[in-house]
């Protein structure tokens, strides 16, 4: 089988990012960012998830790191959306519950072509160090919005942000994962309107 991959690059006055993403891959992560933060979840994310992630990324992080975690969401699901190509015989939905200490998560996935995305819940600190928290839904609606994805995250609790944020990347890969598997039981795409495209 050859292996959904995309690569993908944004060049602007604020940011410079060039990324490869595999679906079918092995959890393998190459990560050179100046956003540390958002290196360690896309780690977890790949890693969970059984994808291969290449990226660079490199932004106005003298300002802050809004533009940076921004564009590589836009980026990353640019990547997914064209990776996952007419999406034929994949099962579409994913769903992944992950506890992360006295934090839990769970993250609901339809890759429908119509984009959504939900929140619920708090993470219940505005600052990691110098990383913003509220980027986390920055990064999480721009990747929905460019894969076409339907995507709800819901934080059942957690005290730690550190923690609440692991549990939510953590369980972003696994759910993914579990939509983009090709099933052989599944014959063309599964919709009744005959395309997810």
């Amino acid at each position: 089988m050859e292996k959904r991959t995309a690569s993908k690059k944004r060049d602007t006055k604020e940011t410079q990012i060039e990324l490869t993403f595999t679906i079918d891959g092995e959890g393998e992560a190459e990560l050179n960012t100046n956003v540390p933060f958002m290196s360690h979840m896309l780690d977890l994310f790949t890693r969970h998830g059984l994808f291969d992630l290449k990226l660079n990324a490199h932004g106005d992080v003298d300002i802050d790191d809004h533009h940076t975690t921004e564009d590589i969401g836009i980026v990353l699901g640019t990547a997914l959306g064209e990776a996952l190509g007419d999406k034929k015989g994949i099962r579409r939905y994913g769903s992944a519950f992950v506890p992360m200490d006295d934090a839990l998560a769970h993250v609901v996935i339809d890759l429908s072509n119509r984009p959504h995305f939900e929140l619920k819940g708090e993470i219940p600190h505005r600052k990691l160090g110098t990383f913003d928290t509220e980027l986390i839904e920055e990064f999480l609606w721009k990747l929905a919005l460019e894969a076409r994805m339907n995507l709800h995250v819901n934080i059942h609790y957690g005290t730690n942000a550190h923690h609440v944020i692991e549990a939510i990347f953590k369980a972003l890969g696994r759910a993914l994962d579990e939509a983009t598997m090709l099933d052989p039981r599944v014959k063309g795409v599964p919709s009744t309107k005959g395309s997810l495209s």
